[in-house]
């Protein structure tokens, strides 16, 4: 066993290449081992529409290695392999076609298409089939795209910046920097591979981010944010910079911003979210982004929020990953991190079924995950 959840860690490797370039599809990577534990090719899901991870992989053995080589292999994948036609062939019928005899998947596709019939047309024929190698880190890693399935909304992950006293900015609202580089160049790994990233009206207007990819390799994510009444000034650099297509506004029925013009020139969208006890209705907008019915599905959503925005998303329930960083420093008296979420006692407080501490750069990095996988 030992041995298969060292190639299933490799397919893990090879499957985050394609984050940010393959969504709503999965992350899936794939090694092909020769008898003696050697690497006869690997392949991964590189974009959306392109080549899957089995058939990067396949192909490229058979570029540089027998029939028989294949004959005798073991193929894994972190990915249950597909046995319906999509945009691309079933897999399933590839390994087969190509006879490798063993196949070792980390989780099954929880895709109603496939779910387990992939691993049973194999095995139908004769493959020998190892499931649930590592399976735990290949549902992690799939979160998105399963949480999507499962619950027609996106993946909502909410990332804080905060000081050891808990504060996102000081008395003054000055936030620039709470972290070192070493962890904004995370953020910036996250915006690539996260589908949109969102903010509230307080953080676009008190800190007038980019909300770009910057420092990193990486495609530009929707970029999303709340403006209730419309009251954002045309002057920020979400209006003004090379990337007003991707930035959508959410605003109340009936609003008229002032950059309505500019963004609609541009390419943007304005989209109108109905209010519910004075905010915008933020379940119904997480749905929307689901269903693609304002243009593009949207499978995850980073968000980079001032307190008001993570309260409201804490108490709604609506966070799935938080990722807390935690600078060596303090302020005193600063802005909260989250303002009164009305817990009466610690019994009750808000806890997370799996987290991990991490060292980035001078910072450190809390990251839990509010629902099993």
């Amino acid at each position: 066993m030992e041995i298969h959840t060292y190639w299933m860690q490799r397919c893990l490797e090879l499957a985050k290449k394609g984050a940010g370039a393959v969504s709503p599809n999965p992350l899936v990577g794939c090694v092909l081992v020769s008898p003696d534990n050697e690497v006869l090719a690997e392949g991964w899901h590189r974009r959306f529409g392109g080549p899957h991870a089995e058939v990067e992989a396949i192909r490229t053995a058979t570029q540089v290695h027998t029939n028989q080589s294949l004959r005798s292999c073991t193929l894994y994948v972190n990915l249950e392999p597909c046995s319906h036609y999509g945009k691309t062939p079933p897999c399933a019928d590839l390994i087969l076609k190509h006879g490798i005899p063993r196949v070792v998947t980390g989780m099954k596709d929880p895709n109603p298409m496939v779910a387990g019939k992939g691993i049973e047309r194999l095995r139908i024929h004769g493959v020998e089939v190892l499931e649930n190698v590592l399976e735990h880190g290949c549902k992690r890693l799939n979160e998105p795209f399963t949480h999507h399935l499962r619950t027609s909304y996106p993946h909502v992950h909410l990332k804080i910046a905060q000081t050891l006293d808990g504060s996102v900015a000081t008395a003054s609202g000055h936030s620039q920097w709470v972290t070192d580089s070493e962890a904004r160049k995370k953020v910036h790994l996250w915006r690539a591979s996260h589908d949109a990233v969102l903010v509230g009206y307080q953080t676009a207007r008190n800190d007038n981010p980019a909300l770009t990819v910057r420092h990193v390799e990486g495609r530009q994510p929707i970029r999303i944010v709340l403006d209730r009444m419309g009251q954002l000034p045309d002057t920020l650099q979400i209006f003004r910079d090379g990337w007003v297509s991707k930035t959508w506004v959410v605003v109340a029925p009936n609003v008229k911003p002032v950059y309505e013009a500019l963004l609609h020139k541009a390419g943007g969208k304005l989209v109108y979210n109905p209010i519910h006890g004075g905010h915008l209705t933020l379940s119904v907008l997480f749905r929307q982004l689901a269903e693609g019915s304002l243009g593009q599905v949207i499978q995850s959503v980073l968000v980079e929020a001032g307190p008001g925005l993570s309260t409201a998303l804490i108490q709604q329930d609506l966070v799935d990953r938080l990722s807390l960083f935690i600078a060596p420093k303090l302020v005193g008296g600063g802005v909260p991190s989250f303002r009164g979420i009305g817990i009466p006692s610690m019994d009750q407080a808000i806890d997370f079924v799996e987290y991990i501490w991490e060292q980035v750069g001078s910072d450190l990095l809390f990251t839990g995950w509010r629902r099993t996988v």
